[in-house]
């Protein structure tokens, strides 16, 4: 696959007000990516692994390897590729930020830098879904992004996050939200929950 690879940047570094800021990786696409799946920011399980998702307890590649019939165990690099084959890229809407631990909650509000979202949807100009992973990617490009794109036709959806630390939706819940919006999305059409 020609898909963008992560770079091995630096994930942790200081500001001038010695504020430790964090960095998101590159985005997972493909110029024919269709579907654009946005979290907020890695955790640092993903940001040690340099993988999206790597938290085990994380559903996010379970849900995808139900819906799109791969093995959840597979190694990283076949999951990124599953994703692809199915025209559906993968990012976050913050570029760096300054939080402690991994919870959204954490991220400081005045530390927050989007990514380069117009050049993004310049180079992938079939995106007609933006499904957001949890409240604070939906939150975070409302704020940040989406008054600086024009995205037209567009659909965006929050769906509950895969995260371990929203447990107030079941598995089950969350794959059936999960599974509907993707189907939504390969048939090009909008879902609302």
């Amino acid at each position: 696959m020609n898909s963008v690879a992560i770079k091995n940047t630096p994930t942790v570094v200081s500001d001038s007000r010695n504020k430790v800021l964090i960095y998101s990786f590159e985005p997972i696409a493909e110029c024919n990516a269709e579907i654009l799946i946005l979290g907020s920011m890695p955790g640092q399980a993903s940001l040690a692994e340099n993988q999206y998702y790597a938290n085990r307890h994380n559903v996010f590649w379970k849900i995808m390897a139900e819906t799109l019939g791969f093995s959840k165990e597979s190694a990283y690099e076949i999951r990124l590729d599953e994703l692809t084959v199915a025209n559906i890229a993968l990012w976050d809407v913050l570029q760096s930020c300054a939080r402690i631990g991994s919870l959204d909650a954490n991220i400081k509000a005045n530390s927050m830098t989007a990514n380069d979202f117009q050049k993004f949807f310049q180079a992938h100009k079939k995106i007609h879904t933006v499904l957001f992973n949890g409240a604070k990617a939906e939150s975070a490009y409302r704020r940040y992004v989406l008054p600086l794109v024009n995205t037209g036709d567009v659909n965006y959806l929050r769906l509950p996050s895969t995260s371990p630390a929203h447990a107030s939706l079941t598995y089950e819940l969350k794959l059936k939200a999960w599974k509907a919006a993707l189907k939504a999305g390969f048939n090009k059409t909008s879902i609302s929950f």
